[in-house]
């Protein structure tokens, strides 16, 4: 998943204000024009990105996530997240790492994003994450010794695609093996598991001071 920003089309931009009033009267920093297109995508916005996660499964899930979402929109892998959930035995990583011999099925499957590089990547990423010396979140959470980082961001422009702190753990994930980790990847995963907050001043969802 490339960061929110970048998912966003021009028009979009401009129509949209910074800060969305919601049906709910919570007011959001993700377009209405985006926020709008399913009830997942609210609930993923409100509940999951830039909220700190530790859980192994879940993490590798979100980072599998990521993968498939190269070059597609967030959308799309919103709309299909339960399916491919299922199909990667709800991203159990030992499970996912013997899933080899389940490429044919998977490449038959409507369900999920049929690319069989992105899919050998994620069974590849799991039999990596396998082989560490620590829990896949120990691993993950060791590139942010101070914990999360909350950046209070005024505007969808000062939210970046990519940090060094992400090319700097893409590099790391790289070295280690791992696949589908390019800076862009690494940073949209980053927001995802609440490594870093970039909800807007004024949504709801950012902390405050």
């Amino acid at each position: 998943m490339t960061s929110r920003k970048q998912t966003t089309n021009n028009d979009a931009k401009k129509q949209d204000s910074e800060i969305s009033n919601t049906t709910d009267g919570l007011e959001r920093c993700w377009p209405q024009s985006y926020l709008g297109l399913s009830h997942d995508m609210l609930v993923y916005h409100d509940t999951e990105w830039g909220v700190p996660c530790y859980d192994s499964q879940a993490l590798f899930e979100r980072l599998a996530l990521e993968a498939m979402q190269a070059g597609l929109s967030w959308n799309t892998i919103i709309n299909k997240r339960k399916a491919i959930d299922v199909a990667f035995h709800d991203f159990d990583i030992e499970e996912v790492a013997r899933m080899t011999p389940e490429i044919p099925k998977l490449m038959e499957n409507e369900g999920i994003i049929r690319n069989r590089r992105k899919i050998e990547a994620i069974i590849h990423n799991a039999q990596v994450a396998c082989q560490l010396d620590m829990p896949f979140a120990d691993y993950i959470w060791h590139f942010a010794p101070d914990g999360p980082s909350i950046n209070r961001p005024k505007s969808r422009d000062e939210v970046p695609a990519v940090t060094t702190e992400s090319v700097a753990i893409s590099k790391a994930l790289k070295k280690d093996g791992f696949k589908f980790v390019g800076p862009t990847t690494v940073y949209a995963y980053m927001q995802s598991m609440g490594m870093v907050n970039d909800h807007l001043q004024g949504c709801f969802c950012c902390p405050a001071r």
